[in-house]
């Protein structure tokens, strides 16, 4: 039993890292072809700490919003109010996160900032991450062990994984500095 607490503690601590965080996947992974434990209990640990720790994380991210200067707030409340308006928003935020391979700690972090409802995102993320986790966990073990240390290892030091991480801490920069005021229209 202890090995799922150390697994949830793990999975939970990378997810509340802001960027550069080896991905979940990677390490569910990891743990299947190095440790006896259940391949479904893995699935829904990881699931359930990952959502955790990404919901943590946007707390964390909002409390920052007071410290941001007015202007920046005022453009990412309009991008919010433009989310909020669309019904079907948690069925597009439920394909994102089930079909993208982009970090979604810099997604969390934007949702936060935009003051977006976390939880129906945060859920999204949790079917999303269920059904990818389910796929990479249960075909792990058709791989062979060095070559998934060898995923997780490159995963930290890959030029594409951090050029991708320097390109959403980019966006995320971006997000502030546009004003949405104008580009998006009101109704």
């Amino acid at each position: 039993m202890g090995h799922y607490y150390i697994l949830a503690l793990l999975v939970f601590s990378l997810n509340l890292l802001p960027a550069f965080a080896p991905p979940t996947m990677a390490v569910l992974i990891f743990y299947k072809l190095n440790t006896g434990l259940d391949t479904a209990a893995i699935i829904a640990v990881g699931v359930l700490a990952s959502a955790s720790g990404r919901f943590v994380l946007a707390l964390g991210t909002r409390a920052l919003r007071p410290k941001l200067k007015k202007k920046y707030v005022e453009n990412l409340e309009r991008i919010g109010e433009v989310v909020h308006r669309n019904s079907k928003s948690i069925i597009l935020y439920f394909l994102f996160f089930l079909i993208s391979p982009l970090p979604s700690a810099q997604i969390f972090e934007a949702a936060a900032l935009m003051n977006a409802r976390l939880v129906p995102i945060t859920i999204a993320f949790l079917i999303g991450r269920s059904i990818s986790y389910t796929v990479y966990v249960a075909g792990a073990a058709t791989l062979k062990q060095h070559a998934m240390s060898s995923v997780l290892l490159d995963s930290l030091k890959s030029p594409w994984g951090i050029a991708i991480q320097v390109i959403a801490l980019g966006c995320l920069y971006l997000l502030l500095k546009v004003d949405w005021a104008k580009r998006l229209p009101r109704q």
